[in-house]
Order: C-alpha cells, then sequence, then structure tokens
C-alpha cells in the first residue's frame, strides 16, 4: 500500500498529468457534442440511423488522456534529472526504495487504473451533460452495462500504453502511435477488411464492450472485453518479464 500511494504521488506530481486529465475529462464531452449536433439534424429530417450511439463515439474517440497517462506513469522514471539533482533517472531512486520490480510495477499499474477509472467516470459525467443540453428530448438513455464497458474500455486502453512504454523506455513511440489509432484512424479497421482475425486486436474488440463499430458487431460485448483483457495479461506479463531482467543503467 506504502508504494501504491507513492506511485499515486507521483503521478500527481508531474505537470503533464494535467493535460492528461483535462484531455480525458472533456475531448469526450466535446466529440459527442459535435456529433449530437450532426445527429440533431438528421433527427429533424427523419434520417437518423444512429441515435443509440451518439455519446458512446465520445467515450470511443475521446480515450487519449489516459493514454497520456500510461505513458507518463512510465516514460517519467526515466527522464534523465538535472545536473544539481545528480544527473540521474528517477527509475533508480524507485528501484531503491522498492527493490521488488514486480511489486513496483503493480503498484505504479494499480496507480494508473484506479486513476483512469476516475477519470472515465468525470468524461461520462461530461459527455452524458453536453449530450442531454444538445438532444434534449431526444438524447438515448445511457445504459450502466455500457459505461460500465466503456470504463474497462478506458482502463484496459490505459494499461496498455503503461505495458508498451515499459518495453520501449521511451513515451515518444507508443504515445503517438496509440494516440493516432484511436483518435485519427484505427489501424485496425483496414485492416480487418484482409483478415477477420484483425476483429481481436485490443481495440477492436475493447471498443464493443459498449458500442458497434464502424466495421460492424463481431464480439459480444462480454466476449469483446476478454479479448481486451487477455491482451492486457499477456502484455503485462511480458512487460514484467522484460523488465525484470533488464540493466536499469543501460
Amino acid at each position: 500500500m506504502r508504494a501504491f500511494n507513492a506511485e499515486l504521488s507521483k503521478l500527481f506530481s508531474l505537470p503533464g498529468i494535467w493535460l492528461a486529465f483535462l484531455i480525458g475529462a472533456f475531448a469526450p464531452a466535446v466529440i459527442a457534442a459535435l456529433d449530437s449536433i450532426a445527429e440533431k439534424g438528421e433527427i429533424i429530417a427523419g434520417v437518423s440511423t444512429r441515435l443509440s450511439e451518439v455519446g458512446y463515439i465520445g467515450l470511443g474517440l475521446g480515450v487519449q488522456g489516459v493514454i497520456i497517462l500510461g505513458v507518463l506513469a512510465v516514460s517519467s522514471e526515466y527522464l534523465t534529472e538535472s545536473s544539481e539533482s545528480g544527473g540521474g533517472q528517477q527509475i533508480t531512486t524507485s528501484l531503491t526504495v522498492v527493490p521488488s520490480r514486480l511489486h513496483f510495477l503493480l503498484a505504479k499499474a494499480g496507480a494508473v487504473t484506479v486513476i483512469s477509472i476516475l477519470l472515465c467516470i468525470v468524461a461520462m459525467m461530461t459527455t452524458v451533460s453536453a449530450t442531454h443540453l444538445i438532444l434534449g428530448e431526444y438524447a438515448p438513455a445511457f445504459e450502466w452495462s455500457r459505461l460500465i464497458g466503456a470504463v474497462c474500455y478506458w482502463t484496459f486502453t490505459a494499461i496498455l500504453a503503461f505495458g508498451i512504454t515499459v518495453l520501449t523506455k521511451n513515451g515518444i513511440i507508443p504515445l503517438a502511435v496509440l494516440m493516432i489509432n484511436s483518435s485519427v484512424v484505427s489501424f485496425s479497421i483496414p485492416l480487418s477488411r484482409v483478415t477477420k482475425l484483425a476483429f481481436y486486436l485490443p481495440d477492436m474488440a475493447g471498443i464493443e464492450m459498449f458500442m458497434t463499430p464502424f466495421t460492424g458487431e463481431f464480439h459480444t460485448p462480454f466476449t469483446g472485453g476478454l479479448v481486451m483483457f487477455a491482451w492486457v495479461v499477456v502484455l503485462f506479463i511480458v512487460a514484467a518479464i522484460v523488465f525484470h531482467r533488464r540493466d536499469i543503467a543501460s
């Protein structure tokens, strides 16, 4: 518990964490608001076909906040400190205080998980509010089962970002790839045109926990959650093994 509290404290001390909170809390609401405006026009015109997905698309595309969170939690450990502080890295100090590398990773992943859940809850509140403000009586009913699926999707995405950053020891690559994949274009979508195996990639499977992707439904929400959870577990195990064997000084 002491290591977990220390990791929470370290996360809240990072300047970049506030950007993650800002994006995570309000980006989904902005996306949902824009989508609601477009959907309201279709409702008035009598051609609406996707009202049930309005709002959820904001939660699907607005996970950048937790991606930043997961990446920062690890990449901050490898930043070189100032010469006044000795010019070392935070990871050296962290492993001096918590010698068990597995304990260290679990504590850090636990902190990322808790913050991701809380951030997603805030995002859901802002998203639901924005949707109801614009659509009024036309706003869809938000189902608890789908909202829980969104929380799982955000949390799993954060841990995937966390695990990839452990493997790369650098935040630039996972941040760029995951941000582009979750907001601009998902690499899984064109791949799904080639092979059905693409539907078992974490982003494609995970999104089905709370909404129907543009490619159509392939998994049930429960199955999609299991697939994404399996990716999280496997990646975390690989990251833990690599981290355990790695010479930190290198």
